[in-house]
């Protein structure tokens, strides 16, 4: 651990150094910092990302978002629809780095209540040929007081207005799972902008079960209950977070369930990463771990589920849509299949961080080339296409 540590903390001081003497820092990172990160380990590059985020020690984008990229996520405006998902700052340790990125929205975690270490390593593994990553962290997290210290020291900044969402899981040996997301409701109620029940990781087990209908009915039914007795911010909105590998009768389950006043939710993230291996074509090395894939192969999987669920819910319950995102065309495809929102994780250890000012400003030329004035217009204007695929 102290070597690993040791590892983290002399790369973000050369790259600090590097940033410092170097003007073109896209041509830095692309040709000189991301193959060396990639060198090591994939985990500690992990670590290392993490840490250059919570030290800032890379420079504010200075990338102003258009307007035709501005839109409404709950009642909070933002300047751009493109968020980071969940797992990569697991501990909300790196939120003000990830916002001088150019991110519209944070998500954090996945937080489990009390502290785990998640699997035995190495459990992250770079599928470089194929622009993927397979992962098996099983909910490494630090627990819920550390998380909740750390938002609240957050929020008591003035100079900090970022919207911030915790995706919420179960302790790996935990003896009342459902329990585990109430007390997440009633310990991030508070201080979230949203909040995401994730029962979609391949990476505990039995977690996926909770998908099913009649145990996500009595899940989601305690998890309203529990936000029904907030203190404060009891309109704070629940999100779900849907595995890839569901079928379509699976996908007609939940919504029936979703649509049910006692159980519904305010947001669907469409998708968790995949069990299935399709789609890798290139890579010899690591195809036979055990986790979950995510980056360029789920690409075509995700946007097509996204689709799914739009057509299903009439459109009506807005959908975060994640997997295989790394251009701003990746980006327009989940829109117009009936994202209202997007995330990246994946493609950001291939690119690089200005890949989030890549996306935006692709993305905000296809809105004006496809002739539309916001990115509100597009949602799920091809929906159905992306059924057919």
């Amino acid at each position: 651990r102290l070597r690993s540590l040791g590892i983290v903390t002399v790369g973000a001081a050369a790259l600090y150094a590097g940033l410092t003497v170097y003007q073109n820092r896209d041509r830095l990172f692309n040709k000189f910092v991301m193959p060396a990160v990639r060198l090591l380990p994939a985990e500690t590059s992990h670590q290392l990302a993490v840490y250059a985020c919570k030290y800032r020690v890379y420079p504010r984008s200075q990338y102003q978002d258009e307007s035709n990229l501005q839109t409404l996520f709950f009642g909070r405006l933002l300047s751009n629809p493109i968020g980071i998902a969940a797992g990569f700052d697991k501990n909300a340790e790196a939120i003000d780095g990830l916002q001088d990125l150019g991110f519209g929205f944070i998500e954090v975690g996945t937080v489990t209540p009390v502290a785990q270490e998640g699997n035995p390593k190495p459990r992250v593994f770079r599928l470089s040929e194929d622009r993927a990553i397979i992962n098996r962290y099983g909910f490494n997290s630090e627990g819920h007081k550390a998380i909740l210290e750390r938002l609240r020291k957050l929020r008591s900044k003035e100079d900090f207005n970022g919207v911030v969402g915790v995706n919420l899981g179960r302790n790996k040996q935990t003896m009342s799972p459902i329990a585990d997301y109430v007390q997440g409701v009633r310990v991030f109620g508070p201080v979230a902008d949203y909040l995401v029940i994730n029962v979609s990781s391949p990476n505990t087990q039995g977690l996926r079960d909770m998908q099913s209908k009649a145990q996500l009915t009595e899940l989601l039914e305690k998890v309203n209950d529990s936000k029904s007795q907030l203190g404060e911010n009891k309109n704070v909105p629940i999100l779900l977070k849907l595995s890839p590998d569901l079928s379509l009768n699976d996908m007609k389950d939940i919504v029936s369930v979703i649509k049910r006043k006692q159980s519904r939710v305010d947001g669907l993230i469409v998708s968790n990463t995949t069990l299935s291996r399709d789609n890798l074509n290139k890579s010899k090395e690591y195809v036979d771990e055990v986790g979950g894939l995510s980056g360029q192969p789920l690409k075509a999987r995700s946007t097509a589920m996204i689709a799914q669920m739009y057509v299903l819910t009439d459109g009506k319950i807005p959908i975060i849509g994640v997997g295989g995102v790394a251009s701003g065309q990746d980006a327009y495809d989940k829109i117009e299949a009936g994202a209202s929102y997007i995330q990246v994780y994946t493609a950001l250890v291939y690119e690089g961080p200005d890949l989030v000012e890549r996306i935006k400003e692709e993305l905000s030329s296809l809105i004006d080339k496809q002739g539309y004035k916001n990115i509100r217009k597009v949602v799920g204007t091809n929906a159905k296409t992306y059924l057919s695929k």
